[in-house]
């Protein structure tokens, strides 16, 4: 099977238990660092869930939770000063507090056992804690609900850097794929899920793979690394998996400052007033103190201030304290009615939801809170704060949200695009909906998900897995034939020599593709993008979506930049036509390989991976693909996955690189779920 090494399948989770201890539950961990846990009782599940994690990431998860304290300055000095300034503008220490008490009892059971997971690894390993991390201990409940709070609301609904007008590094790497495929365009009969997340390998974007059983759950996948409740995951009923959705979930109000408070309705309205004491640690040891201030508006925190002038924040989904329960809703739903049931109280802020189940459902729904904003106003930038006609106090409902279920298409996408492109013939009417739900674009990308899905209407796993692991540039497709033509016409001879180069390329950026390199270097120094439609003879089109842009406007334009492209790949490289793998490479600790993929845009590669600049011409990959799971709902249900990053961060752990060669070469290994083919891939058992 073409870039699986061989299938398993998933079984009844009685059988698993039947072979449990009575007495305790337990943890096998296999060759891959995957921790599978048995368990009777849901705390007792969790707890094991606190030590696994705790086992494989103990130093990182102790940073987070210091972090979302809002005290990483006083364990480690004024470098973390910004982050804690950002935990306690938004008063996230203090939320999670009230979060906690409006907690059910079972959740707060949830919560309690997996820091007690967590606390009982760190006391019985504490030789395997960097010393400086154990400050952090013990973690209580609130710390889990903080690094909640930190991730989803104030890094991917709103990053502080976003604040300051700078473009967030993590957002180039950042996004998914996704894709459903129904019973009706599958070889087998079976839907067929993937889940494909992009994110950086490192911090609170690394994932947690694992597999937890109880009698009456038996259930697959992956979780950022802190969270107690799983991310994306699959049981023997149902999987679904998110992307990063178009969801405006944030606004910045501007505010006249007025008589020592705010222009309010005609009114001058009083700042909330409140301060924090910041304590950071010196290079000497030594603990200096600082004032934070803060000021909240009816909007929320002021973020910025100049002159008469400030900016005030709000953000969704801080009233909504139950995400935690939300995802175990939906973990232990057993169809699709009951899924939804779990969705529709609409705890989680953002993030598209791609459904599939063993009935055959698909679904996708651009998930998340949507404020009810007044259409007579534009969201898109800074906001009026001087009226309450722009202040939003409500959301839309779950059944106000965009959603496809079930399409006669038999397919589904997603590739952070809008929900108007899910599928084609479109599905969903943009116009049917309030003009600040979603935007209206289809980037590179997104077009060549859907082209992969169209092309093909009895789609094999094996053809998912290489439909998936596409490397193919689309916008070559669109531009390079233009691009080659007005090369060979160049009075230049090193661009002529650059458009035979790319005239041989197979427009694919693997290991060995020869030219990709040169045609990535072209398209950067060209600026080239969708939504520069003046660089293209068609420009993008709403009703041509997704076969549009192409051609290139100026021919003569593109092959001078060609030109000057070909010169720099020469004086950086030695030559044109340089393996892309050997200028993009792999690398951690003694580990170094090949790279295949490329930024998603605007090159238009579904096999994304994201590089940083070594300062001697050549990257190194370090987002991207950070999880791919490939699901087919049979029965039993069958699935492989990879986790190029590896599912452990401890030093010296074997499983922070164990997975490379796999991602090099664009494979997906077994997912290993009967006790049987776990044990046969044993490396360490914890009782508990």
């Amino acid at each position: 099977m073409n870039g699986i090494k061989r299938p398993f399948s998933l079984s009844a989770a009685l059988l698993f238990c039947l072979s449990c201890s009575q007495e305790q539950g337990e943890i096998l961990w296999d060759r891959y660092g995957i921790p599978h846990i048995f368990a009777h009782t849901e705390e007792e599940l969790f707890y094991g869930v606190g030590w696994a994690q705790m086992r494989n990431h103990a130093n990182l998860m102790l940073k987070l939770y210091g972090e979302a304290r809002g005290r990483a300055a006083e364990y480690w000095g004024k470098e973390h000063l910004e982050s804690d300034r950002w935990m306690h503008l938004n008063g996230v220490p203090e939320r999670s507090g009230h979060w906690l008490a409006e907690q059910s009892e079972r959740s707060k059971g949830h919560l309690a056992a997996f820091v007690r997971g967590i606390n009982a690894y760190a006391e019985a390993h504490r030789d395997k804690i960097d010393p400086a991390r154990a400050v952090v201990l013990p973690v209580r409940e609130e710390d889990i609900l903080g690094h909640v709070q930190r991730v989803i609301h104030f890094s991917f609904v709103i990053h502080p850097m976003e604040i300051a007008g700078v473009k967030r590094q993590w957002e180039e790497k950042s996004g998914s794929n996704t894709w459903a495929v129904a019973p009706k365009r599958s070889a087998s009969g079976n839907a067929l899920l993937l889940a494909n997340p992009h994110l950086p390998w490192s911090d609170y974007y690394s994932w947690f793979e694992h597999h937890v059983v109880l009698p009456q759950l038996n259930a697959y996948g992956a979780t950022l690394v802190g969270m107690p409740t799983v991310g994306i995951m699959f049981t023997d009923h149902l999987g679904w998996t998110h992307t990063v959705n178009t969801h405006d979930g944030a606004d910045l109000y501007a505010l006249k400052l007025e008589g020592g408070g705010y222009r309010f309705d005609g009114e001058i309205k009083p700042f909330e007033v409140s301060t924090k004491q910041l304590k950071v640690k010196q290079d000497d040891g030594s603990i200096r103190e600082e004032v934070l201030t803060v000021k909240r508006s009816v909007h929320g925190p002021v973020v910025a201030e100049k002159g008469g002038d400030a900016l005030a924040l709000r953000v969704v989904g801080l009233d909504m304290p139950h995400v935690n329960a939300e995802r175990w809703k939906m973990l232990n739903a057993k169809n699709f009615s009951e899924f939804q049931k779990a969705l529709k109280t609409l705890q989680m802020p953002m993030f598209t939801v791609m459904y599939a189940d063993q009935d055959g459902h698909i679904m996708h729904l651009f998930g998340g809170l949507t404020p009810r904003r007044n259409e007579g106003w534009d969201y898109s930038g800074i906001v009026p704060g001087d009226t309450s006609a722009t202040l939003w106090t409500e959301y839309h409902r779950y059944e106000e949200l965009p959603k496809v279920i079930d399409p006669p298409t038999g397919w589904l996408q997603n590739a952070n695009d809008p929900p108007w492109t899910t599928t084609f013939p479109e599905a969903l009417d943009a116009d049917d909906f309030p003009s600040y739900m979603a935007p209206r674009f289809m980037h590179f990308r997104a077009q060549q998900s859907a082209q992969l899905m169209m092309d093909d209407d009895n789609i094999t796993v094996e053809e998912f897995v290489q439909y998936k692991f596409s490397t193919r540039m689309l916008l070559a497709d669109r531009v390079l034939d233009d691009l080659i033509q007005a090369g060979k016409s160049s009075p230049n001879e090193l661009t002529v020599k650059a458009a035979s180069v790319l005239a041989q390329w197979d427009r694919h950026a693997d290991n060995e593709s020869r030219g990709a390199v040169l045609f990535k270097a072209w398209a950067d120094g060209y600026g080239i993008s969708v939504e520069k439609s003046g660089l293209f003879v068609e420009p993008w089109r709403e009703g041509n979506s997704n076969s549009t842009p192409h051609g290139l406007a100026n021919p003569e334009g593109a092959a001078e930049a060609l030109g000057e492209a070909a010169r720099k790949v020469v004086e950086a490289h030695g030559a044109l036509d340089v393996a892309w793998g050997e200028v993009f490479r792999l690398r951690k600790g003694t580990v170094y390989l090949p790279a295949n993929g490329a930024p998603g845009d605007p090159y238009g590669v579904f096999r994304v991976t994201g590089y940083g600049a070594n300062g001697d011409g050549t990257y190194t990959a370090g987002g991207g693909d950070s999880y791919v799971a490939v699901v087919e709902f049979s029965n039993p249900v069958k699935a492989y996955a990879v986790l190029g990053a590896g599912n452990a961060s401890q030093p010296s752990s074997p499983h922070i690189t164990d997975q490379l060669e796999l991602f090099s070469e664009k494979r997906l290994r077994p997912v290993w779920l009967t006790r049987k083919e776990i044990e046969a891939n044993l490396k360490e058992r914890k009782v508990f």
